[in-house]
């Protein structure tokens, strides 16, 4: 069975519609809330585990009702958690979330809580489980540092890294030749890159510069366009996924991670991966899925285009 790693947040989403994002200082009427787990780090393996792959999550949480509700979600997909590890001083991470109940837009503000305390001290108390993994996944929700100390652990072992840079960090230029495969949306691609990218010639150049700084292999995803990809075995566009009306975007970006992910760590080649990772997003908008909404690997199976 593949072994995909993930380093990672978890929190508790507190999520609310609007009928748009309100400005500073405005107050709208809600139109529903709901609390989900989230973090993209859980998501993630969630993700990679709904996928078919064996996951192992290095995290830390809260004691907590918020931990609590973590802990069924991991149990439920199957997910080693034994570099879970738990602070009794700060709580279990938040994210509070607005959407656009019409467009499918969202806002959103993160608290790390107990991942905040996660030291390279806990990375080396899981360095057996980064060691053993076929793919290693992280992002940059949890302090940059632990990041980069996680990172180079599986590198040191020849374990392919996966990196979401999201939020949009500004990287240190000895981590990106330790990057396998980066994988920023548009806006994060921008703020590494420094310039826009509103058109095809834009995203290709600004891939090509990630790839300059050492990167192996560059996924920009582009929402409903799909992902640019350059790499030495494929450069340019894999399709997005249409499956239906979109209810919301949030997920989306971790359902692509985690489905490449465990497609990578199987074996299968990039742009196979990256269009199994196309599927699984353009479900999870849909909210087809299982929660966080994320698909299984049947139903990414059953929508694979031939």
């Amino acid at each position: 069975m593949a072994n995909v790693c993930v380093l990672g947040l978890f929190c508790v989403d507190l999520i609310t519609r609007t009928e748009r994002l309100p400005g500073w200082g405005e107050s709208l009427r809600g139109q529903g809330f709901s609390l989900k787990p989230g973090g993209k780090g859980a998501n993630q393996a969630v993700a990679a585990a709904y996928q078919g792959a064996a996951v192992s999550f290095i995290s830390r949480l809260g004691d907590d009702a918020f931990a609590a509700m973590g802990k069924a979600l991991f149990a439920q997909a199957g997910i080693d958690t034994t570099h879970v590890t738990t602070d009794k001083a700060l709580p279990t991470g938040t994210a509070t979330i607005l959407v656009d109940a019409n467009k499918g837009d969202n806002a959103i503000v993160v608290d790390t809580g107990a991942c905040r305390e996660i030291t390279n001290q806990h990375i080396d108390d899981a360095a057996a489980c980064i060691q053993a993994a076929d793919i290693f996944v992280c992002q940059l929700e949890l302090p940059l540092p632990v990041c980069e100390h996680a990172i180079a652990i599986a590198k040191a072992h020849h374990v392919p890294v996966v990196l979401n840079p999201a939020p949009a960090l500004e990287l240190p230029a000895p981590l990106y030749p330790m990057i396998d495969y980066l994988t920023p949306n548009e806006s994060e691609a921008a703020a590494l890159v420094g310039h826009a990218l509103e058109t095809d010639t834009q995203i290709a150049a600004a891939a090509a510069t990630l790839r300059q700084r050492g990167v192996t292999s560059v996924l920009i995803t582009l929402g409903e366009r799909g992902v640019y990809i350059d790499s030495d075995a494929f450069q340019g566009i894999i399709p997005a996924f249409n499956a239906g009306p979109v209810v919301d975007t949030i997920g989306a970006g971790d359902a692509f991670n985690g489905a490449l992910a465990a497609a990578l760590a199987a074996g299968q080649s990039l742009p196979n991966g990256a269009r199994r990772a196309c599927v699984a997003a353009g479900l999870s908008v849909t909210k087809a899925g299982a929660a966080p909404s994320l698909p299984s690997k049947e139903m990414v199976d059953r929508h694979l285009p031939s």
